[in-house]
């Protein structure tokens, strides 16, 4: 996983979130990873995930085994 700040990407988030930024949006880099940002702050810290960490961060949000900061 990477933090990075501008790069270009069309960002989406869950349609059951309606008008509320209270979201985790997601998309895609130019070259194929996911990225997530907090829709609170769109111009904050960007999280780039390979298809590997990806994976892995998905299944360990589906155990429930995070934290909130």
């Amino acid at each position: 996983m990477e933090a990075v700040t501008s790069p270009k990407i069309v960002w989406r988030k869950s349609s059951l979130s309606a008008l509320a930024n209270e979201c985790v949006e997601t998309g895609r880099t130019a070259d194929g990873r996911v990225a997530i940002r907090d829709s609170k702050d769109p111009k904050g810290t960007i999280l780039v995930f390979g298809a590997k960490e990806w994976g892995k961060f998905i299944e360990t949000v589906k155990k429930g085994n995070v934290f909130s900061v």
